[in-house]
């Protein structure tokens, strides 16, 4: 028998629900969330960063957004989205996009799995645009120096995404290289 999901309030763009003793956020407004990995042919890696209000402070991450969140955009592919989010947050186009995984953001607050995705073949194309809504700094970080750098950042307030680490590994293990010290 399927517990019983009970709603506790709903927005524009969330829920909360209950079932059984969990409480939880579901999306209302997309089909899903992408997350891009993208590294230049000159091992840039692409990161990200502007103002979020839930945690009232600036946050450096990988450009990432909502899949079918546009009226127009219905029928939108995870590839589809994440090729639009690319660009829209950071100016570049991807010759190839390679599904890696996907897996749940905050499998004990959100319902959300996070479908990630590597760009590679990049071609900056424009400024960054973002949506609309979105003040987005583009930060290209050489591999070889980016843990120090988001050292820096974290030291001068910024927030930093822990998906970034992963990313890192990942990219240094793809590449064959010898993870910078820590």
């Amino acid at each position: 028998m399927a517990a019983k999901r009970t709603l506790l309030y709903e927005g524009k763009y969330k829920r909360l629900v209950r079932e059984e003793n969990w409480e939880f956020t579901e999306r209302v407004n997309c089909t899903g969330v992408v997350v891009i990995l993208a590294m230049t042919e000159d091992r840039k890696v692409l990161f990200i960063e502007q103002y979020r209000i839930p945690v009232a402070g600036n946050v450096v991450e990988l450009p990432a957004g909502l899949v079918n969140d546009h009226g127009e955009k219905k029928n939108e592919s995870l590839e589809e989205a994440a090729r639009r989010e690319l660009l829209e947050e950071t100016g570049y186009e991807a010759q190839k996009m390679t599904f890696l995984m996907t897996g749940p953001a905050s499998q004990a607050s959100s319902s959300d799995l996070l479908t990630i995705f590597q760009a590679t073949g990049l071609t900056k194309i424009s400024l960054p645009m973002g949506d609309g809504t979105e003040n987005i700094t583009v930060h290209e970080v050489p591999l070889d120096s980016a843990y120090s750098w988001l050292k820096k950042k974290e030291k001068k307030g910024s927030l930093i995404d822990p998906k970034l680490y992963a990313a890192l590994y990942w990219l240094e293990k793809s590449l064959s290289l010898k993870p910078e010290s820590r």
